[in-house]
């Protein structure tokens, strides 16, 4: 696995490129850093040559002007691809990533063949009243890292995503916390959380661009919002909505499984 770092605009880009093969990037979700994709990157670099990196401001991606927009995210990115490849890359992500793999779709689509968006929040396309519950978690969430802090907003992260962190693959332990934790999850709250509230995808863009988009979603998940999000994602463009083992987490759960899933996804649409 080679190790690097990037400077972009107001950033350092700590990332890794692990296996070989066609370029496939995974955008965790939430405080996840590249350690959050590892077991997952871990099943897929056999057959594919595996990108994973610390969004600007978590770990080892130091950042004098944190993110305000998710297209700073998406456009760190477009320029971390252009380091690795000149071809249109496979991009995973889930959640938060999810949303940033779109944003990235639209803004740079020459650099995406083809995007897994995994419950990505596009509330706009909730109907009024989800839309309400949605941008609700997100302000109580950072209400209550203003208020409370750090451990009690994520646990209200935890309950709004259902999130069941024993639900796992039986070889894959819980991940001990690691010294970034704390100042990974405080750029989540006090930054990207906002951040995701009032962001808008450009419909029209995304689906005018010549990537392919597959929108997916848990099987577990069915009863929250970002689950929904993905199923109206996927009636908007027109195409399947593509089911995924486990739930909001399930990359990080059941990395095995996601991997088999993500594995027949990528084969099947890109051939299609």
């Amino acid at each position: 696995m080679k190790e690097s770092v990037l400077e972009v605009p107001g950033a350092r880009l700590h990332h890794f490129v692990r296996g070989s093969g066609p370029l496939l990037v995974l955008i965790g979700g939430g405080k996840g850093d590249a350690t959050a994709t590892d077991a997952l990157a871990d099943q897929l670099a056999d057959s594919y040559t595996v990108l994973t990196y610390d969004r600007r401001g978590l770990s080892g991606s130091t950042t004098d002007a944190p993110a305000l927009t998710v297209a700073t995210h998406a456009d760190d990115l477009s320029l971390l691809l252009a380091t690795v490849t000149t071809e249109p890359a496979y991009v995973y992500g889930t959640s938060f990533g999810g949303l940033i793999a779109l944003e990235l779709t639209t803004r740079h689509p020459d650099q995406v063949g083809l995007v897994v968006a995994h419950e990505a929040p596009v509330t706009q396309l909730l109907p009024a009243p989800e839309r309400t519950v949605a941008n609700q978690d997100f302000r109580t969430a950072e209400e209550t890292f203003r208020t409370e802090g750090v451990a009690p907003a994520l646990r209200w992260y935890a309950k709004f995503l259902d999130l069941d962190p024993t639900d796992r693959e039986p070889d894959n332990p819980q991940r001990t916390p690691g010294p970034d934790d704390v100042a990974n999850a405080t750029v989540l709250l006090a930054h990207d959380t906002p951040t995701i509230r009032t962001h808008t995808v450009d419909l029209s863009d995304l689906k005018s661009s010549p990537a392919h988009i597959v929108p997916a979603a848990g099987e577990d998940s069915t009863h929250i919002w970002p689950n929904k999000c993905a199923r109206l994602l996927a009636l908007h463009l027109g195409v399947r909505c593509q089911p995924f083992p486990g739930g909001h987490n399930a990359y990080t759960y059941r990395p095995r499984a996601t991997a088999t899933r993500l594995r027949q996804v990528l084969t099947r649409s890109y051939s299609s």
